[in-house]
């Protein structure tokens, strides 16, 4: 007799733990929860589009050998002013690194139309992908809509789809669609909604731009909806190496086997504990084996600083 299989949970946030591989699956419809051992070195987060089927794509990493690369365009006086603190960008920077995504640029605009347009056709034409944030709400200032508009030279209007889920979901909380409200609803002619999930005023995709609001929470939630859809390049790969001299002691050295290993990208990060100095080195690259060459030289540096510590001491000692 055949075995019927179960129906597929339809909503699921998928987190492949970066550390101990095992997927915790969690069925947004029911609340139930289950953890799969996932024997992959690939991990990810994925957020399946609401009815859609489940996906997970332990592969993206390992099928695409391009350099996808992105910029953020965060946008409001408020982060300027210093009123608000900004909690998007490091969060797009985590994702879009474990996406295999570069983050290239990050700018913060006023809510100004003409600066706004002039940030986001400067990155829109340079970058694979551009992801704002901020100014889509009800106000008066939240003009990022009319502003990427205008940008691509097309209309802003009340998209008909955007406005037929606001005003059910007023309507359901039993509170007036105001005028103000209705402006949630507008988005240039031509774009894809970004679902929202959190309060149901979408953001919105033209072209290569993503825009979504500045609200955390809400930010978060559309992003999720996002990342699935992009394509996805070689994933940066990194290695800590703990030294313990100072950046005054490895500057030059370092320097030269940066110069010597110009496939990777190495960073060097002060601490300061008691009276002493450290460093924590990072090198980063796409490829293990040159990541691992330039780290093997990393080490030898140290190895040769400390050697040569160790002889200054016995020559004082002497």
């Amino acid at each position: 007799m055949r075995r019927e299989r179960s129906p597929r949970p339809q909503n699921a946030l998928f987190i492949l733990h970066r550390r101990n591989f095992v997927c915790n699956v969690r069925n947004d419809l029911d609340g139930a929860k289950t953890n799969v051992c996932i024997r992959r070195k690939q991990r990810y987060l994925f957020r399946t589009f609401a009815n859609a089927p489940m996906r997970i794509f332990l592969d993206v990493f390992m099928s695409n050998e391009t350099i996808v690369t992105a910029a953020m365009l965060a946008i409001g006086d408020e982060l300027l002013s210093g009123r608000t603190k900004d909690k998007n960008i490091g969060h797009l920077a985590d994702v879009l690194l474990l996406a295999g995504i570069d983050l290239k640029e990050v700018r913060i605009v006023a809510d100004d139309e003409d600066a706004i347009v002039s940030a986001l056709n400067a990155l829109r034409s340079q970058y694979d992908y551009v992801f704002t944030s901020g100014g889509i709400g009800p106000t008066h200032d939240d003009i990022t809509a009319d502003a990427i508009a205008k940008a691509f030279g097309v209309p802003c209007e009340h998209d008909a789809e955007a406005m037929r889920i606001m005003g059910e979901m007023y309507a359901r909380r039993e509170m007036e669609f105001t005028e103000a409200r209705q402006r949630m609803a507008r988005m240039p002619v031509g774009s894809k909604h970004i679902a929202n999930p959190v309060s149901t005023a979408p953001g919105f995709n033209i072209g290569n731009v993503y825009v979504m609001a500045g609200v955390p929470q809400v930010f978060q939630a559309m992003l999720d909806n996002v990342i699935p859809t992009l394509k996805t390049g070689v994933r940066m790969l990194s290695t800590a190496i703990s030294c313990p001299y100072g950046e005054g002691e490895i500057g030059t050295p370092l320097g030269l086997i940066q110069k010597a290993h110009p496939e990777t990208s190495i960073g060097s990060y002060p601490r300061y504990v008691g009276q002493f100095f450290s460093t924590e080195i990072v090198v980063r690259g796409r490829s293990a084996e040159m990541v691992e060459n330039a780290a093997v030289e990393v080490r030898a540096m140290i190895e040769t600083i400390r050697q040569s510590k160790a002889k200054e001491n016995q020559s004082a000692g002497a």
